[in-house]
């Protein structure tokens, strides 16, 4: 992947055209769905912003062809470090109606700091001149898919301050620390329960499940901090997007580790620390399908449906090879 500082204007231009072209497809896919739903005045304002966006697309076109031709490079946001993907066609489609007005929201916010990024960068005074002409109307996008909120939900619609916050929110801290909780907490899972079986005593076990702990900790903070410098997304940061995700990437793996700490001395302490365990690693799992529920607009069964199924067969694979 390419640094954003590494693009020149012929690049730039050609991520921009791709961009233009992948969220004109999103809009439309949200329209048709809204459609279906009986929404229509919803459908037609992700229409508009389609057309906008298509037409967006035409204007970069004849920048790029005036400037340099007809091959465009085969460039995509993916190959640049900084921008977050999109969510597949197929999921899309399953959104509700505020979750769409959210994504419209993050989509549009992301576009305008990419194209405020590239107009500073850009030293072509025509280009830089239409990127800085399309940053301001992105950001126009964005106040226009807020509104849904007024025209279709009960709620009062937050303004523009607070929606920004909690979306600042969500994308440091809460995304990257609830995938540091539920790799911690599921993937710690069965070095530790099969260490446990295997052995019998509750030390060893305390030490496996303290390097596993620490160990993926490490591993996802540096993960999380390597994959996106914060620049295009504004989700801050990434050595401290790094710090949460494995700070908290620990502290799902200690959880059921630190039963263990019961001296192997006490009457069954084994079963006593594994019994404890069993119950913390239950209240992780639901603490994770809550989170998951309240702030990434997946439906709490579904969440739990997904969490608790993962963390339960990893825990059984841990138990039966540790008993084999």
């Amino acid at each position: 992947m390419k640094a954003f500082s590494e693009l020149d204007v012929r690049e730039i231009l050609a991520v921009a055209i791709t961009s233009e072209e992948e969220d004109s497809r999103i809009y439309r896919t949200f329209a048709e769905t809204l459609a279906r739903q009986n929404y229509p005045a919803s459908a037609k304002v992700f229409e508009q912003m389609a057309e906008e966006e298509s037409d967006h697309r035409r204007q970069l076109l004849d920048a790029f062809q005036e400037r340099f031709g007809a091959h465009l490079p085969a460039i995509r946001r993916e190959d640049v470090k900084g921008f977050l993907k999109r969510r597949p066609v197929w999921l899309t489609q399953t959104l509700s109606l505020d979750a769409m007005r959210k994504e419209a929201e993050n989509m549009e916010f992301q576009a305008q700091r990419f194209y405020a990024k590239a107009a500073e960068q850009a030293t072509d005074v025509g280009v830089r001149k239409l990127l800085g002409d399309l940053a301001e109307v992105e950001r126009g996008h964005g106040t226009l898919a807020g509104k849904l909120t007024e025209l279709h939900l009960t709620s009062e619609a937050r303004d523009e301050e607070e929606a920004t916050r909690h979306r600042m929110f969500v994308l440091q801290y809460v995304q990257p620390g609830l995938a540091g909780l539920m790799d911690g907490s599921v993937s710690t899972l069965a070095p530790l329960f099969a260490a446990a079986f295997a052995t019998h005593s509750n030390w060893q076990t305390f030490l496996v499940g303290l390097a596993a702990s620490i160990g993926a900790g490490i591993s996802m903070g540096f993960a999380e901090a390597l994959s996106d410098d914060g620049s295009m997304t504004g989700r801050g940061s990434p050595w401290l997007r790094g710090g949460i995700c494995g700070l908290m990437t620990t502290i799902g793996g200690i959880g059921h580790t630190i039963p263990y700490l019961i001296p192997d001395s006490w009457q069954n302490a084994f079963w006593i620390a594994t019994a404890i365990a069993g119950a913390v690693v239950f209240v992780e799992l639901w603490a994770i399908a809550w989170i998951r529920a309240r702030y990434m607009d997946t439906p709490f069964l579904q969440a739990v449906f997904q969490v608790v199924l993962g963390g339960v067969i990893v825990l059984l694979a841990g138990i039966l090879i540790g008993g084999a």
